[in-house]
């Protein structure tokens, strides 16, 4: 694992962090892997926090840091990991998030139908494990949970991962939300085995809660930020309109690769596909999709004819970004009727065209899932229980989905 020509990255959240694995260069030196320093961690969020423009290249970086100190932290309390299970779990972190495209969610609902970003990183991963002669294959199975040590599956996906340790405290960092802060250092210091499951030592049961508080937050103030929604449901409508345009014969021009996915070239099952040829291709143009690829081309859209694009490129460009209200029950039907036929006065557009400028749906924040894997405390006796019975404050609010229902619209078609 070792390497002559190991590097140091600067991260302003954990310090110096040490690369001295020849495959873990290598990875991060791959074109697959730089595009990453172009995709933004939080897509449309600096359009309320401005410092959040720091990418998933850092992020992916990050974890797999805490996952080396996790490892050691382990096998000091005689948990057995080998040398290569150590270098495949932090390998399986440096890739968790190889799959993700510019502004991720939205061009999944949008131009790339039919195929998640959790499924283009196995994609990738096995691409590359194609390229390297099988050298991630123990990173793959560890990603994949079909390794036997079910633990280090954990460190990569769990309730309290890596992953989710770096985000919340690198988000909470450059958004500015001090409630993101989270004691990463000192949960990861707790962690031990039993039964071949992650646990938290009970000296860390207040590291955990507050990681949970914090989690819950950090999801209302930054993640599903009323203006941060609203921008990314523009984006969303803005996206789909060029696609059902281009799928209807219309020109409608992209930058770069993004064309090729917006024009049908490369279909989402090209992914998949058993020809290698195909996959290649799909997965080296997706490569290059970026942050920049996207804004570039709204730009462009700004003066497109179809009145629909134009209007809200416009709207996302300038940040005129439209309103949006919360509330415990879905719109009423007779409102959001109003609300469209006031977009189709101002815009000139149809009743169906009106569906791209009033939006409604829902939002839901769970900090911590009793469906999911449990995050376990262990006592000084050896006995282990769920965080939920063994912490001593009512963790109900945290574990109880909270749902929210919203609606969208331009802000002018209220003026008079």
């Amino acid at each position: 694992m070792k390497n002559s020509k190991s590097k140091i990255v600067n991260d302003p959240v954990w310090g110096f962090i040490e690369l001295n694995s020849e495959l873990h260069l290598e990875l991060i030196e791959h074109p697959y892997f730089q595009r990453l320093r172009r995709i933004k961690q939080l897509g449309l969020s600096s359009l309320v926090y401005p410092g959040a423009n720091h990418t998933r290249f850092e992020h992916a970086i990050g974890t797999m840091h805490l996952v080396r100190s996790a490892v050691d932290v382990l096998r000091k309390k005689g948990n057995k990991i080998t040398d290569d299970e150590e270098e495949g779990v932090m390998t399986a972190l440096l890739m968790h998030d190889i799959g993700h495209g510019p502004f991720s969610h939205s061009l999944e609902q949008s131009i790339v139908h039919g195929v998640s970003h959790e499924e283009l990183s196995l994609i990738y991963m096995n691409e590359l494990n194609h390229e390297m002669d099988g050298r991630l294959s123990l990173a793959i199975d560890i990603f994949m949970n079909r390794h036997a040590k079910k633990f280090l599956h954990q460190l990569v996906s769990s309730q309290l991962d890596m992953d989710r340790l770096d985000f919340l405290k690198r988000d909470s960092f450059y958004s500015g939300v001090s409630e993101g802060v989270v004691s990463s250092e000192r949960i990861i210091k707790m962690l031990d085995v039993r039964q071949d499951r992650l646990v938290v030592e009970v000296k860390g049961i207040y590291s955990v809660e507050k990681f949970l508080i914090a989690r819950r937050l950090m999801y209302w103030q930054v993640y599903l930020h009323k203006t941060v929604l609203a921008a990314e449901n523009m984006m969303i409508k803005l996206l789909q309109r060029a696609s059902d345009l281009a799928a209807n014969g219309q020109k409608v021009q992209a930058i770069g690769h993004l064309d090729l996915f917006l024009n049908r070239d490369i279909k989402a099952e090209d992914f998949h596909s058993n020809d290698s040829t195909i996959r290649k291709k799909a997965l080296h143009h997706f490569a290059f999709l970026d942050d920049a690829d996207i804004l570039c081309t709204i730009k462009n859209w700004m003066e497109h004819h179809d009145p629909v694009l134009s209007v809200l490129s416009r709207a996302l460009i300038n940040r005129k970004l439209f309103k949006i209200k919360l509330s415990p029950n879905p719109c009423a039907e007779n409102k959001l009727l109003n609300f469209k036929e006031l977009s189709i006065n101002k815009f000139g557009v149809s009743m169906d065209e009106s569906a791209f400028f009033v939006i409604d749906g829902e939002i839901t924040n769970s900090a911590y899932s009793t469906e999911a894997e449990s995050i376990y405390i262990l006592y000084k006796n050896g006995k282990l229980k769920d965080i939920k019975e063994a912490s001593d404050i009512n963790l109900e609010g945290l574990t109880k989905p909270v749902r929210k229902h919203f609606v969208c619209y331009p802000g002018e078609i209220m003026s008079r």
